[in-house]
């Protein structure tokens, strides 16, 4: 009788074993978020609060991610934007709900970058998120304001 249990609970455990990988996958993108955090945490000690919640995902290049946000007049923004090797460049950019590129700051440090930008008029407005050097990589973007 133990054999038996032995032999039917074996499929159970090959099973979780498999899984494992799956879960070291999901690694990057903790690593994208927290390279993120740290890059917009460095706008906390200017009176930014981060904004709860982030965006995910995965980019390459010639393929950028568009993300769309309300903002509102009179606020500061900074959206901060890290990729995960084999990403090496990242670019952030702002567009009004036109897609007519704005006006905003830039900073960039290899796979990390930001934008910086104060709406004149409250409505949507578009992020694009581009790779310019590396490979596709998993990403994380988070915004502060003020």
């Amino acid at each position: 009788m133990k054999n038996l249990l032995f032999f039917l609970l074996l499929p159970l455990c090959a099973a979780t074993a498999q899984e494992t990988p799956v879960a070291e996958e999901v690694l990057p993108d903790i690593s994208a978020r927290s390279l993120a955090l740290e890059l917009a945490g460095a706008f906390t000690n200017d009176g930014y609060r981060l904004r709860d919640g982030f965006w995910p995902g995965e980019i390459e290049p010639g393929r950028p991610r568009y993300l769309e946000v309300n903002l509102f007049a009179g606020n500061e923004y900074w959206f901060c934007a890290a990729a995960t090797p084999p990403a090496r460049k990242l670019s952030v950019s702002v567009f009004d709900a036109a897609g007519k590129r704005v006006e905003f700051q830039s900073y960039g440090d290899g796979a990390s970058a930001a934008a910086g930008f104060e709406p004149d008029i409250s409505g949507k407005y578009f992020l694009k998120l581009d790779l310019l050097e590396g490979e596709k990589s998993p990403f994380c973007l988070i915004y502060a304001y003020k």
